[in-house]
Order: C-alpha cells, then sequence, then structure tokens
C-alpha cells in the first residue's frame, strides 16, 4: 500500500500535493514569514489562537498554532513543506484541528488526520473519500416532527454491520421541525431539522476535545479478550486503560492484533502510531481477510484504521493517538462499547520530544518535555465508562504498547504511563524468546480491576473467579521462588511437596496460560474454556500434592503422563469443555494408576 508503506518524501494531500514554485508573490494578508522544515513562521492578525488550524500556500497545506509572540504566529506544519517559501499565503481557519465523523468511518484507512488512505496513492484529499460522498446508508427515524430532542437524543437508526445512531449534536437542542422519511440517504444529507439546524450523519468535531458526556459511570464489567492469560490474570474493565510495555520482539503488536481480533467490543479502532509500514499492512490486510464472529460479516467492517506510520509527519503523528480517541468518542455517544489501540505511545512521545526540540522548550528527563506526563494522563483520561448526553450507556477502553529502549521500564514514558493506566501487561524477554504467547509476565504485570470485576463474574454466574484466579497467582509465585534454588542445587534436593509445586508451575503454564495465536482451535479462548482448562490443571495438581503426602515418591508423580492435559487447549475448540474435561479424567485415571 504506497499511502502507508510508501516513499517519506515528499509526503503531500491531495488540497496538499505537488511542491509549490519557490519565489511568488507576497500575500495581501496574512503570509509566511519563515520555513525551517516543518516549523513556519507566519504574519496573523490578532483573532488567530492557540491551536488554531492554518493553511499554508495556495495549496493549503495544513498547520496547527504552536506559540504566538505579538504580531507573529509559529505553526507546525502537518506535512512536508516543500516549495513552500516566505511571502505565500497562510490561511488561518479560526478553529482547531477538526475531523469529520460518519459511518463510513467503518472499514476505513486513514491517516493520522482521519484522510482516507484507501485508494490514495501518493495524494490525500482533506475533503474526505470518494466512497464517503457516493456511499449511503439506510435511516428509520424514531423521533416524529413536533417533538421535541435534547442534546445526544436519538433522532433515528442508521443500517450498518454496526447498529449506528443518528444524534442530535452536544450543544443542540430544540423542536423537530423537519425529520427524513425511511429510505436510505447520502452521510452529508440533512436528514433533520433540530432548533432550526440540520443535522447530518456527518459530523465534525475537534480532536483535542473530549466529547461531552452526561457523568462517567464505574468500570465494573469486564472486557473479554479471549487471551487467557490477561482474562484470567490481569483483566480489564470495559472504560478502563491498559498499557502493554515489552522490549523489541517480545510480542506487543502481535497481542494488541489478536485482541483487535477477538475481544467483545462493538468497535475497534486501532491507532499505528510510527509503526513500520509493512506491519501496518500486514494488519490491514488480516483485518480485511478475517471473518468476524460477532456479525458473520468481515472485521474489518467494525474496524477503523489510523495509519500514520514512521515515514508520515511528525505532526500527524502527534495528533493521531487524539484523532483515534475522538473516533471512539464518536462511536461511543451511540451507546457502543469501543476499545482503542495504540501502537504505540512510545513512538508519540517521541514525536512530543521532536516538537519540543524545534520549539526551544527546556528539556526534562531523556529530552522529553516537561509536560510529558500531563500529556500521558490526558490521553488516557479519555477512557471511561460513560451515561451518554442520550442516556444510553457506552465505554472507551484505551489499550496503549509502549516500547522502552533497550527494555528499560524506568524510563519516563513507562514510568509515567504505569502512573496512569488501571492494567498493566508487561512483556517478558525471556517468555517471548522460550516462544510462549502470550509472554506476559506474571510478576510485573498487575490489574487494579480484577477486585471489582470479581463481583462483576459473580454475577454472571462463576462465582469461583476470583479464587482461581488467586490460587493460579500464587502458583506461579511459588513456582517462580522455587526456580532460583532448581537453578542451584537442582529439583531433586527439593522437598517432595516443593517439586510438586515446580511441576504445577509447568503445567499451569504450558496447559492453561500458553495459547497459540495461528491455531483455530486456541488464538481466542471464550471464558468457559478458560475456566475449565485452569479447573482441570488445578485438579491434576491436587491430585499430584495427595499422592506425595500419601508416601508416593515425587519422581513417580513427575513421570506421569500429562499429555492429553497438556494438548487439550489445542484439542478444545474456542468455546468448547467437554474435550478439556476427558482429558483431565484420563490424566486422573493414569495417576490413579501410577500412584
Amino acid at each position: 500500500m504506497t499511502a502507508i508503506g510508501g516513499r517519506q518524501e515528499p509526503e503531500r494531500s491531495g488540497a496538499i500535493a505537488p511542491a509549490l514554485a519557490v519565489g511568488g508573490a507576497r500575500a495581501a494578508g496574512p503570509s509566511v514569514l519563515r520555513v525551517a522544515g516543518s516549523l513556519v513562521e507566519i504574519a496573523c492578525p490578532p483573532t488567530v489562537a492557540m491551536h488554531d488550524l492554518v493553511l499554508l500556500g495556495s495549496l493549503g497545506l495544513p498547520g496547527e498554532v504552536v506559540a504566538i509572540q505579538g504580531d507573529t504566529a509559529s505553526v507546525q506544519a502537518y506535512e512536508y513543506t516543500g516549495g513552500l517559501a516566505p511571502g505565500h499565503p497562510a490561511r488561518p481557519q479560526g478553529r482547531p484541528l477538526t475531523v469529520r465523523l460518519g459511518p463510513e468511518l467503518l472499514g476505513g484507512v486513514f491517516d493520522g488526520l482521519l484522510r482516507p488512505l484507501a485508494g490514495a496513492g501518493d495524494r490525500l484529499s482533506t475533503s474526505g473519500s470518494g466512497t464517503a460522498e457516493t456511499a449511503a446508508w439506510s435511516f428509520t427515524p424514531r423521533l416524529a416532527q413536533g417533538e421535541r430532542a435534547a442534546p445526544g437524543a436519538v433522532l433515528g437508526d442508521i443500517g450498518a454491520r454496526v447498529p449506528l445512531r443518528l444524534l442530535v449534536p452536544p450543544g443542540l437542542s430544540g423542536e423537530v421541525t423537519r425529520i427524513a422519511s425511511a429510505g436510505t440517504y447520502a452521510a452529508d444529507v440533512p436528514l433533520a431539522v433540530v432548533g432550526g439546524v440540520d443535522v447530518r450523519m456527518a459530523q465534525s468535531w475537534p480532536v483535542r476535545r473530549p466529547r461531552p458526556v452526561a457523568r462517567r459511570l464505574p468500570a465494573d464489567a469486564p472486557l473479554n479478550t479471549g487471551q487467557r492469560a490477561v482474562d484470567l490474570l490481569f483483566p480489564v474493565a470495559r472504560g478502563s486503560t491498559v498499557a502493554v510495555p515489552g522490549g523489541f520482539g517480545t510480542g506487543k503488536t502481535m497481542l494488541l492484533q489478536q485482541i483487535a481480533k477477538w475481544c467483545d467490543a462493538d468497535v475497534i479502532v486501532y491507532v499505528g502510531c510510527g509503526e513500520r509500514g509493512n506491519e501496518m499492512a500486514d494488519v490491514i490486510e488480516e483485518l480485511a481477510e478475517l471473518a468476524d464472529p460477532r456479525t458473520g460479516g468481515r472485521l474489518a467492517e467494525r474496524t477503523v484504521t489510523i495509519a500514520n506510520t514512521s515515514n508520515m509527519p511528525m505532526m500527524a503523528r502527534e495528533a493521531s493517538v487524539h484523532t483515534g480517541a475522538t473516533v471512539a468518542e464518536y462511536f461511543r455517544d451511540m451507546g457502543l462499547d469501543v476499545v482503542l489501540i495504540a501502537d504505540s505511545t512510545s513512538r508519540w512521545a517521541e514525536a512530543l520530544r521532536e516538537f519540543a526540540s524545534r520549539m526551544g522548550e527546556l528539556p526534562a528527563e531523556e529530552g522529553y518535555p516537561a509536560s510529558l506526563a500531563s500529556r500521558l494522563a490526558a490521553f488516557y483520561e479519555r477512557a471511561a465508562a460513560v451515561r451518554t448526553l442520550g442516556g444510553g450507556t457506552g465505554s472507551v477502553t484505551v489499550i496503549g504498547a509502549v516500547s522502552p529502549p533497550g527494555g528499560d521500564r524506568t524510563e519516563p514514558v513507562t514510568a509515567h504511563t504505569e502512573r496512569f493506566v488501571r492494567c498493566l501487561w508487561s512483556l517478558d524477554r525471556d517468555l517471548a524468546y522460550a516462544r510462549h504467547y502470550p509472554a506476559v509476565s506474571w510478576s510485573q504485570s498487575f490489574s487494579r480491576d480484577a477486585a471489582m470485576l470479581s463481583d462483576a463474574h459473580a454475577r454472571t454466574g462463576d462465582p469461583e473467579w476470583s479464587e482461581r484466579r488467586g490460587r493460579v497467582a500464587r502458583q506461579l509465585a511459588e513456582a517462580d521462588r522455587l526456580a532460583g534454588l532448581v537453578e542451584l542445587v537442582g529439583v531433586t534436593a527439593l522437598p517432595p511437596r516443593e517439586r510438586i509445586t515446580v511441576l504445577a508451575g509447568r503445567l499451569l503454564r504450558e496447559a492453561a496460560i500458553q495459547q497459540n495465536a495461528l491455531s483455530p482451535a486456541d488464538a481466542f479462548s471464550s471464558p468457559a474454556k478458560t475456566a475449565a482448562l485452569v479447573d482441570a490443571v488445578l485438579a491434576v495438581i491436587d491430585r499430584c500434592l495427595q499422592a506425595v503426602d500419601a508416601g508416593t515418591r515425587a519422581e513417580v508423580v513427575e513421570a506421569a503422563d500429562f499429555g492429553p492435559l497438556l494438548r487439550a487447549r489445542e484439542a478444545a475448540g474456542p468455546a468448547e469443555t467437554e474435550p478439556v474435561t476427558a482429558a483431565r479424567d484420563t490424566v486422573l485415571a493414569r495417576l490413579g494408576e501410577t500412584v
């Protein structure tokens, strides 16, 4: 895909495309004074404010006001500025960076400013894609003419794979003086008039301004990811926040892709922030090919992909995570559960560092700006379970990858992120190199949602979830403690119960926690299958402990055939429990014969 992994320069956009001719006549109004790479100084009127959008040159390269000194403003361009010269026009727009939100986002691939990439080649358009202009969606009204509508009220339903709704925009209320009849309409066609204002499917919203809600709700419903290491040990609630730190080669992107494919959210917003173009191309190709078990269509049909790769402009990379959050909030306001995946926030922080350096800000830790912590907090703060303005409920769950250089978790981005997130899925290099997937470290990860989610599991018919999780965590911790002794003195020097504890750690890792992301049977694990696998392993461990307590030698127990238990996770389908139960019974019977 040329628009994703193509040339680094020039990066252009339809209104932004070919390089300008140098030495044009000086503009009569606001104009460019100086160009230093992507940083442009302009002469501006006093009405210009911070973060205002400015179009530079005759082709309108977009940029954002980042500093104002007297009648001079510094603008950070979102695009390659080759050909831009002093004297060229600068047109302040009187508004911040704003993106178009509409049903055409589902299934689309966009850059960091939400401009469509699919089919764009080397050139983009700031006004939307041809698909958005020609596509149409069915509309069924809910309100009638003459009724009053408050902000966020549902005017009608929009037909799509995901149940979308036409909402009264925030800040607008009044009488419905006109509403379209049931039919098929383009996104830009006015479907209703509320308080004298046209309401369309397509809306605009500033990316740095969170969309308003009635109130925030406690995040007390689990988000099932289908990954046993996560759902069992470090669960996340809908509307919560997660950080996934890990060094190069530990499987961050693979884990995030699996969560995007299998989690039980209504909409996925995947932000590839500063990642390699070939990785983003693989993600897009896989999403397009994967069947969606929730809708029966393709997974891409309920996914919004924002691809701002490492060869795209720095300022667009900085904006991409805010763009993703705005898209997620747009669908959240319709009463949907949304998962926002940012891969990776470290590349976003590097864009902040580069921007601060160009602006001459005093550097803080490792050259990052002093505002790094507050910027990270503001991003993760946009995750929430909420009561929408229309009275429904929705959520945005934010999952951000962190790529600490050399795996150093004390570096600023990782250290600050750990302060603001509710869950940490730390990836372990040794587990990854041992081909243990997912390589989530049970000793360096945490979940602050676990206590609240235990009540939710009890309400939904699994009251033993908390006890099961606690026992697995204790067994793994004890096995890790004994691993150091085993390396020094060997396992045969341990007492019998400690030897069974070491065995228990291996069985839990290989039979219950580990998964095969390439196996149709094991890439996804339902809550029922996860519970069955863990209960089966714990039952076998209990039988082994009973045997050594009764006088059976530990080496006899260790020599038993645990193969059926180890193979059960791939022998059983994603939601099957009977093969797991059969494997457990087989192993217990063999233990009974052996000991």
